[in-house]
């Protein structure tokens, strides 16, 4: 996610209630059957945040600062998530947007072709949804649960 994903969606549903309701051998989804985090009383988290963590620093954060807080070059993420659901996220980051104003020329590039993106697009919403909530905090969660049966194999996958 390099430039910008930009919270002027006119038609843009908010994410909703963030709660899990199915979990699928690790991978929670919510009411909307969008994906969503999962967070312990005691702080560790569910391995979709984790890796999403570690893929939105390798492919997100150097437009977008450390743990989706923004920088002079894009939005703050933790923002953004605040006004964009899941479709909305997806189409950005895939398609790119480019918003331009007379005072600033902003540009996401489409990433739909980048397999190191969107081989991870469900796990970097996770974690920046997570990051939204105020569910995680800033830097590496600490504590997540086991990597679950199947993961690494649809990782291989989708990879290549």
């Amino acid at each position: 996610m390099a430039a910008c994903l930009t919270i002027g969606f006119a038609r843009a549903d908010k994410p909703g209630n963030p709660a899990a309701v199915s979990d699928d051998n690790g991978e929670y989804r919510d009411a909307n059957g969008y994906p969503t985090y999962k967070v312990d009383k005691d702080g560790k988290v569910d391995f979709y945040t984790y890796i999403g963590y570690i893929r939105y620093t390798a492919n997100c954060m150097h437009c977008h600062g450390p743990d989706g807080l923004g920088s002079t070059y894009a939005p703050a993420l933790v923002n953004s998530l605040k006004h964009m659901n899941y479709t909305d996220v997806m189409t950005t980051v895939a398609s790119g947007k480019k918003d331009v104003t007379a005072s600033s020329d902003l540009v996401m590039p489409a990433l739909g072709q980048d397999k190191n993106v969107m081989c991870f697009i469900d796990e970097i919403y996770i974690y920046l949804r997570a990051r939204s909530d105020g569910a995680v905090g800033r830097g590496r969660p600490t504590d997540h649960m086991p990597k679950p049966k199947g993961f690494s194999e649809n990782e291989d996958s989708c990879l290549g």
